[in-house]
């Protein structure tokens, strides 16, 4: 399975990794935020999982077309993560808002929902790592 470059890998880890993640947030969102409700829970579950699932299909573009530039894994992944959880932000700023004056308290230093962006760079990090360690990257992932 881990054998050769594919792309089913890459996603499958991706996935898997990404649920993980998202396992952790559903497990653990009701000690952070005491009132969340039941489609948060699983919109967390189910956002980290995509957000594993499309760090493994970027794992295809290794060079930026447009800019000329090699895109590798280490910058391509945690872009992805923080990418993807800037627009969580937006979907999500009020509950996020709350969380953080929970975690942090009303005048702590981390109160802003926008540090969601740092943490989905990191898990981008860790997916990116482990679905190009085991699955490859680049032209090879889809058999050219």
């Amino acid at each position: 399975m881990f054998g050769n470059p594919s792309l089913i890998t890459r996603i499958a880890i991706g996935k898997a990794i990404g649920f993980l993640f998202g396992l952790i947030g559903f497990i653990f969102l009701p000690y952070f935020l005491p009132d969340a409700g039941w489609l948060l829970r699983w919109g967390i579950l189910w956002w980290y999982t995509t957000v594993g699932a499309i760090i493994g299909v970027f794992g295809v573009i290794t060079y930026h077309p447009i800019l000329k530039l090699p895109y590798p894994w280490w910058f391509r992944a945690p872009l992805l993560g923080a990418w993807m959880n800037f627009v969580l932000v937006f979907f999500a700023y009020d509950v996020m808002q709350s969380m953080m004056v929970v975690m942090f308290g009303e005048n702590g230093a981390l109160i802003s929902p926008f540090w969601f962006i740092t943490e989905g760079a990191m898990i981008g990090l860790i997916i990116g790592f482990f679905a190009t360690r085991f699955g490859g990257e680049g032209e090879k992932t889809v058999g050219k």
